[in-house]
């Protein structure tokens, strides 16, 4: 340790980095609770999301001992947790990040916003996608069998919405209660080839649905 002058002055420098290291300590278990519980995004959390940077070494050291993986897209600004692989010959570590079985409907409702976002981004410079539930409910209609009861399919649509919310795949608007935002990280967990699955179950309904059709009439 340095004497004299130099010795006051490592000791304020010593003090100011354990102030910066208790301050760093202090915003990670918000940041990981945060992450534990949903996605992340810069726009909506400003604070947390700068404390994600800077702190996104330790969280990813922190979240691997449990068997999850820190992933950020820091151009579309959001952060989510994914489970880690499993290499052969490690030790299967039980699922954090649980897997939903979606219903038909659901699923579909996902797809059409990932397309919407897809047609949006190629043809619109604003990056926000808000549609109102009208919209949403005309969007789907050509989806699913016609029906003579338009208040009913409406509140059967918005229903599914807002299980697409709890997804975490589209926001309610502050104020508005009946507009949503479709959230870019749908663009992670919607891949190409997950639209071309869905697509074909999708030909696969049409498909069955028309021959029950036919047997109805026949």
């Amino acid at each position: 340790m340095p004497k004299g002058k130099d010795s006051k002055n490592y000791f304020y420098q010593e003090q100011f980095m354990t102030e910066k290291q208790i301050e760093g300590a202090d915003k990670l278990p918000l940041l990981l609770v945060s992450l534990l519980k949903g996605i992340v995004y810069r726009d909506s959390e400003p604070v947390l999301w700068q404390s994600l940077i800077e702190l996104q070494i330790r969280a990813r050291d922190y979240l691997g001992v449990i068997g999850l993986e820190l992933l950020i897209d820091e151009n579309e600004g959001y952060a989510w947790l994914k489970q880690c692989d499993v290499v052969d010959g490690e030790e299967i570590v039980p699922r954090l990040v649980g897997r939903r079985q979606l219903s038909y409907p659901v699923s579909l409702l996902i797809a059409l916003f990932r397309k919407r976002l897809a047609e949006h981004d190629a043809s619109d410079g604003e990056t926000r996608l808000i549609m109102s539930n009208d919209e949403v409910v005309e969007m789907c209609r050509a989806f699913f069998p016609a029906g003579s009861n338009d208040a009913r399919f409406f509140d059967q649509i918005t229903s599914h919405i807002n299980k697409v919310v709890e997804l975490g795949f589209v926001r309610k608007l502050k104020g508005e209660e009946q507009k949503i935002e479709v959230c870019r990280i749908i663009k992670a967990f919607v891949t190409a080839q997950w639209l071309n699955e869905f697509d074909q179950r999708l030909e696969e309904y049409y498909k069955n649905l028309a021959e029950s059709g036919q047997e109805a009439n026949s």
